[in-house]
């Protein structure tokens, strides 16, 4: 047997997210089904983030056993060939059978895309979300330097997160103006259900004048999902990438 890890590129429009679920359409179910037509082998990949229903991946990471003898850094290929087209293996290798990118140390990137505008472009809209109203760029800058640092990030993920801490670490946030998008990039060590769609909410309700900046920390200490913004939806989340930092 030998570990092969491959990195996974989707949009996650069409499907349940990443985990794989019985009469579900999901990535890794898809990835799953594609490595039993080509090997014949029953295999369950076990990728490095979850990530939900409707978010996009510019690059998740997943491991694989296999007894197969096609060659590692041929799979991405292979599998391509019977993966629809919303979903492409970039990369395959070998790694130590004792790898697994959830017991590493690792970075990820979250990207969310707010298209602004009085009208949505449609070739964008699967990908970000529109807002019609201006936002005040600077107040959200103000309110995103509060959420950098290790916190307890009980109010900014789903009343249904069951972890055994809220405490989290965001590593650097970025609020950023780029031509009619305003782009919120967010880097941690990991992150909590809903966590960085929650701060976009909050983001965006700073932006347009319903929360000030320095209510962050408030927001921060009550620990009650209440005080924080509304999710933002799906569609204009993407999973930049994830960078191996160590061992854990």
């Amino acid at each position: 047997m030998k570990r092969i890890l491959i990195r996974v590129s989707y949009d996650g429009t069409s499907y349940h997210g990443w985990q794989a679920a019985e009469e579900q359409e999901t990535i890794a179910g898809n990835v799953d089904r594609a490595l039993k037509l080509l090997t014949g082998e029953d295999i369950n990949v076990s990728g490095a983030s979850r990530t939900d229903a409707g978010v996009h991946a510019l690059c998740n990471l997943a491991v694989f056993d296999t007894a197969s003898s096609v060659p590692p850094e041929r799979f991405s290929y292979a599998l391509n060939t019977c993966l629809p087209e919303d979903i492409r293996v970039i990369s395959s290798e070998e790694v130590p059978k004792d790898f697994h990118p959830r017991f590493l140390k690792t970075e990820k990137t979250y990207r969310y895309r707010i298209q602004t505008g009085e009208m949505p472009d449609p070739l964008r809209i699967r990908y970000s979300w529109h807002i019609s109203y201006p936002l005040d760029i600077l107040s959200m800058q103000e309110a995103a330097a509060f959420l950098k640092g290790e916190h307890d990030f009980k109010s900014f993920c789903s009343v249904h997160t069951d972890v055994k801490t809220t405490i989290r670490e965001i590593t650097d946030i970025a609020v950023s103006q780029v031509s009619d998008e305003v782009h919120i990039t967010v880097k941690g060590y990991g992150f909590l259900y809903n966590m960085v769609r929650i701060i976009t909410g909050t983001l965006v309700e700073t932006g347009r004048g319903r929360l000030k900046s320095g209510d962050i920390p408030l927001i921060l200490k009550s620990c009650d999902r209440k005080n924080a913004g509304p999710t933002a939806p799906p569609r204009g989340l993407t999973l930049m990438g994830i960078d191996i930092l160590s061992e854990a």
